[in-house]
């Protein structure tokens, strides 16, 4: 039988298709009926949110070789043309089908629950006049009217912004004229109204009522036009190109690049798609795509509100019965004996009785299962106590994100001022968190810790912390390797593992991979991490082509991995062959999976599953059968190009039996999930698992959180 021709462009799936499926997977948790209600509200925003930076980044670089001629093919035989096109057709529908969930499905089930969002021309006269009042008050002074004719060409529409293309004429000569208002973006998207203006008499099931903000200015027009007829107003909706170009090998100070980058982020970039009410007539359509310098292909016609990501703001409400049931990460028993130090005295510090973080963390390596456990007990914790540790020497970790208030920077800075030596890598480039991680850089530079930017040409993804720490007469180093960023924020809302360990092989590898960040080191030797790009896609190939030759020996191979995505060519043909070989691969993909799963003679042997559900899986686990011999692994990377080629990445063994079976067993609990999961087919479609009777629902999410209570509860808490 003749071997397949890997490089065959049928067995991969184009990388934008098969995000705009993830993002369906999204949005049909928005679409079911078993997602509470105003949390179905924010899978559509989540949808949309989405969708801003696809075009922002993903339409935007198509667009670019589009303009460069770019010819080369994707792997799966498409060219930029092509991809733009396709793309267009695929969304189109999900975007209809989202509109009209929301205005003819969500709106009325929200208004029977009290919460109503009213159009501006439903309302009452006594609603008009209050938000009449209002306007002057509080939207008047902060909007500025743009005209568009000869002396004034049309103005710069800024990044997904919402604004109102207005038709006037003047009713001297009849002449009309063309204008913009933005919607301004530093006032609530809704604007509410009082009870005792819109609520009903004995109606004690009100909780809120509001109007569009865009709708108030619209119909409070005259006042920006004083003598002039309002013909006509229609909302619309602009994205730019938002990606980064920053010359780092010619770029002195990159930081000061990236700000400069920044600026024209915000006022340079070309626009990428225009979104207008559908009702918008054809004239002022083409006049908006002409000076846009869109094509038509680049305008998506809404039905209802643009800019659906502001859905947000129903999660605010007071409606517990609409939420999922409230979490909070628990402290698993093993971390309880920890004292805890936080902020508090004037020293800028409380400690608590109890043991150090460091002599857990001797008697066995600790692993960390997040939002399920706790993140500030855990990691928080452990950086927090190194800051004020008195035998901790140094300190170095990397930042890719971070939330605005961060504890951990604070502890860094502490930790400098306490006189240790501190070495952080903030990662400017990480994309749409520049601006924060510029002002986290700078305050930290000032607090005198030593700060670096990363390496030319390659983002610094890898989650890692180095602690050094004087034990009598020895150094022993203490880190933490995870899958996640660290953020307390997103800490809540992620599915990410991590590491706390003291293993001496750990350390020193450690040590090489920052001294690989931080200075000129060309370390290409490491014990037992696996570090992109100097060997990681190379060890994962291996490791997979192994369990190939176990098969081919008489053996077996198994293989489970979780991760984001799967996109790199040489990883997927290296698991091609080996389901050819009889492998059994089960992959847990949450987003973008080009390998095509379920061919015959190709891809038999090779499962894909996705889990979008209230958590966002974003750990990264790596399982080999290995003959008995069993390895696994966690860390930063996914299966992707970019991730493997061009970013700095770790993944570590798990060497503790007790843990490797704690992940094992978080694999298995994944894939035996028939609530929030999808099967890829070999045709690209993904079908979402449905149990036969509601009582046999097994979530995943739901299954962690409840083995993360009943540990809290054995270890004697309420």
């Amino acid at each position: 039988m003749t071997s397949p021709n890997f490089k065959d462009p049928q067995y991969y799936f184009n990388r934008e298709l098969s995000w705009i499926a993830f993002n369906y997977r999204v949005l049909a948790e928005g679409l079911d009926e078993r997602t509470p209600l105003l949390e179905r509200l924010k899978f559509l925003a989540i949808f949309s949110s989405n969708l801003d930076e696809f075009f922002m980044v993903r339409v935007a670089v198509l667009k670019q070789q589009l303009e460069a001629q770019v010819t080369k093919l994707t792997p799966d035989g498409r060219d930029p043309q092509t991809q733009l096109d396709e793309i267009s057709e695929r969304l189109r529908p999900l975007i209809q089908e989202q509109d009209r969930t929301f205005e003819y499905t969500l709106k009325p089930q929200l208004a029977q629950e009290g919460i109503h969002l009213i159009n501006y021309v439903d309302l009452s006269q006594e609603e008009r006049a209050y938000l009449h009042q209002f306007f002057k008050d509080h939207i008047f002074p902060v909007l500025t009217p743009l005209a568009v004719d000869p002396s004034h060409p049309f103005p710069y529409i800024s990044n997904l912004s919402l604004n109102l293309a207005v038709v006037v004429r003047n009713p001297d000569t009849e002449e009309e004229l063309f204008a913009r208002v933005k919607v301004p973006q530093s006032l609530p998207r809704f604007v509410s109204l009082p009870a005792e203006v819109c609520r009903p008499q004995g109606d004690s099931h009100w909780v809120w009522t509001g109007v569009p903000l865009e709708q108030v200015v619209a119909h409070n027009l005259e006042a920006l036009f004083p003598g002039m007829t309002i013909q006509e107003c229609h909302p619309f909706r602009v994205t730019r190109n938002a990606d980064l170009a920053v010359e780092e090998d010619e770029a002195d100070d990159l930081l000061l690049a990236i700000e400069e980058e920044l600026r024209k982020r915000r006022v340079g970039k070309s626009a990428v798609r225009l979104e207008l009410h559908a009702s918008t007539p054809a004239p002022i359509r083409e006049r908006l795509r002409t000076d846009l310098e869109l094509q038509e292909q680049d305008i998506y016609d809404i039905e209802g509100l643009l800019g659906l990501k502001d859905l947000f703001f129903f999660l605010s409400l007071p409606c517990p019965h609409l939420k999922d049931a409230p979490w909070t990460a628990v402290v698993p028993s093993f971390l309880k004996r920890v004292k805890e130090i936080v902020d508090g005295d004037e020293d800028g510090r409380i400690q608590q009785e109890g043991t150090d973080i460091f002599s857990l963390i001797r008697q066995g390596d600790i692993l960390v299962h997040h939002p399920y456990q706790s993140f500030s007990a855990s990691v928080q914790q452990f950086i927090t106590q190194a800051a004020y540790d008195p035998d901790v020497l140094t300190i170095k970790m990397t930042l890719y994100r971070t939330s605005g208030d961060s504890p951990i920077v604070r502890a860094l800075i502490a930790a400098a001022e306490n006189g240790k030596q501190v070495a952080v890598l903030v990662e400017l480039k990480a994309r749409f968190d520049e601006e924060n991680n510029i002002t986290w850089a700078r305050k930290l530079e000032q607090s005198g810790v030593h700060v670096v930017y990363g390496l030319v040409g390659l983002k610094t993804h890898t989650k890692t912390i180095l602690v050094v720490r004087q034990e009598g007469n020895t150094l022993r180093r203490y880190v933490h390797i995870g899958t996640g960023n660290y953020n307390p924020k997103t800490a809540k809302l992620y599915t990410d593992l991590g590491l706390l360990t003291c293993r001496e092989e750990l350390g020193d590898d450690l040590t090489h991979l920052f001294n690989f960040l931080t200075g000129y080191s060309r370390q290409t030797q490491y014990q037992k991490l696996l570090v992109a790009p100097v060997n990681m896609r190379e060890r994962m190939v291996a490791m997979i082509n192994r369990e190939a030759e176990h098969c081919r020996n008489g053996g077996s191979g198994r293989i489970v991995a979780k991760m984001n995505a799967l996109v790199d060519a040489p990883v997927i043909r290296a698991l091609y062959d080996a389901s050819q070989a009889g492998v059994k691969i089960d992959l847990i993909v949450r987003g973008i999976c080009c390998l095509r799963p379920g061919l015959e003679g190709v891809s038999e042997n090779i499962r894909v599953m996705s889990l979008v559900g209230r958590f966002l899986e974003h750990s990264r686990i790596f399982y080999f059968h290995n003959g008995g011999q069993e390895e696994i692994y966690i860390g930063s990377a996914d299966w992707m190009t970019r991730n493997l080629s061009r970013r700095v990445e770790a993944i570590t063994p798990i060497d503790d039996p007790q843990i490797q079976q704690e992940l094992q067993e978080i694999l298995g609990i994944l894939l035996a999930d028939n609530r929030h999961a999808w099967d890829l087919r070999p045709n690209g479609k993904y079908i979402q698992r449905r149990p036969e009777r509601p009582e046999e629902a097994q979530s995943a999410q739901d299954r962690f959180m409840e083995m993360a209570l009943a540990n809290h509860q054995e270890a004697g808490e309420d």
